[in-house]
């Protein structure tokens, strides 16, 4: 598995202007390309290849007055530079054509000297190195000063440098790890994640929302007045707007470093772990957006995933149309939907239910039954449909709402 390890770096004030010289070179080959490639589409012509776009942009163009100083980086930089245009153009195409699965990808668009993030790439190539003291040696820059928090597992195959708009710089390694699996536990967890909660586990575990987002809006907003006082194109602006990337990255790093060491807890402490498949792109349309942007779903079940993977562990996703809200953990019967004020429910077979952790094991349930144990063992009680409500008020939102001919795990509930 191909793991990506990120470390501060401090460079030198020389160091520094020789990284934002290998910056705008690397944008400039890079928007040189998307130049040429705009003007042969619309006058008609073939693609242009890589090759044909490497020997303009990079050996013919190093001969010419007008671009004698993409001599002073490193050639990999501005290779790289060709073949992130490359990739745009593949996820581009892809995206358009139904191969790639997610939300559709815009058309390359040129990069800006203005954008405060930057970054470049360096390969094997390149000849880096990471010295025995611990410094990184790149081509044409120097020896950048590491701070390592810990070891590489094997000998990276590419870094890339990146500026952040904060103005840090990370060291960004790409290495290929073999990590043994964890031992087996026999815990399986289903998790539901919510706003109040940010994590209830199917065990009755529940995890408070941090919302550092929220914890931080009062110096935010200070800052973001500050800002808006400024002059356009001051020196002062410019101050004012890296102390509000910095306050913002401020809260993104609380956020990854707590959601790293939950994700960790979990994977280490169960065998299977199971989340459903939030719609947030359609959630960030709503009223509650910020909130939901503040809790950042996406990337902590990205990162329970990749561990899990890495781990020996199982990790799936269920239906985000399966109604584990509305269904019975105990018999099966599905109650209908209701609102979100109503955080406990009874069932009719006698069940209480606190409306998170009844959705917590119906999780875990619908989880395993998509991952089912070739025997075809069941492993939920059947469904029994809920009787059809006498009233608006029974049914939560319209009449025939708890009667529902929705099927679940495949199975019709009529």
């Amino acid at each position: 598995m191909q793991l990506r390890y990120q470390f501060r770096v401090y460079p030198t004030p020389g160091q520094q202007i020789e990284l934002a010289r290998a910056f705008g070179c690397a944008r400039v080959v890079f928007n040189d390309g998307l130049r040429l490639r705009q003007q042969a589409h619309e006058a008609g012509e073939k693609h242009i290849s890589d090759g044909e776009l490497s020997r303009r942009l990079i050996t013919e163009a190093k001969l010419t007055p007008q671009r004698a100083w993409l001599s002073e980086v490193s050639a990999v930089v501005l290779q790289q530079a060709i073949a992130d245009l490359n990739t745009a153009y593949r996820n581009f195409f892809a995206s358009i054509s139904g191969k790639r699965k997610g939300r559709k990808v815009a058309p390359p668009r040129f990069r800006s000297r203005k954008d405060n993030r930057q970054a470049i790439r360096f390969t094997k190539n390149s000849r880096f190195k990471v010295l025995d003291n611990g410094r990184l040696r790149l081509p044409k820059i120097g020896d950048l000063d590491v701070r390592w928090s810990r070891s590489l597992p094997s000998d990276p195959s590419s870094v890339a440098i990146i500026r952040d708009a904060a103005g840090r710089y990370f060291a960004s390694f790409v290495v290929q790890t073999t990590d043994e699996p964890l031992p087996p536990v026999a815990s399986e967890v289903g998790i539901d994640l919510g706003l109040t909660h940010f994590a209830v586990m199917s065990d009755g575990t529940k995890v408070a929302a941090p919302k550092f987002l929220r914890h931080a809006a009062r110096k935010l907003k200070r800052l973001q007045q500050d800002l808006s006082r400024k002059q356009r194109g001051s020196q002062n602006r410019k101050k004012a707007v890296v102390k509000v990337a910095r306050a913002h990255a401020r809260v993104a790093d609380t956020r990854r470093d707590w959601q790293h060491k939950l994700s960790t807890k979990i994977v280490r402490e169960n065998q299977a772990i199971y989340v459903e498949d939030l719609c947030v792109v359609g959630l960030g349309r709503t009223r509650l957006a910020k909130s939901v942007h503040d809790a950042g779903w996406s990337s902590f079940t990205g990162m329970v995933e990749y561990k899990a993977a890495r781990w020996g562990r199982t990790f799936g996703k269920i239906d985000r149309f399966a109604p584990t809200s509305q269904t019975c953990s105990a018999c099966g019967r599905i109650d209908g939907p209701k609102p979100l004020p109503v955080r406990s429910w009874t069932c009719l077979c006698g069940a209480v239910h606190d409306r998170d952790v009844n959705a917590a094991i119906n999780v875990l349930a619908q989880g395993r039954w998509d991952n089912s144990n070739a025997c075809g063992t069941r492993v939920r009680p059947a469904l029994v449909p809920a009787p059809r409500p006498t009233s608006r008020r029974e049914a939560g939102i319209r009449p025939d709402a708890a009667c529902s001919t929705r099927s679940v795990g495949g199975i019709s509930v009529l």
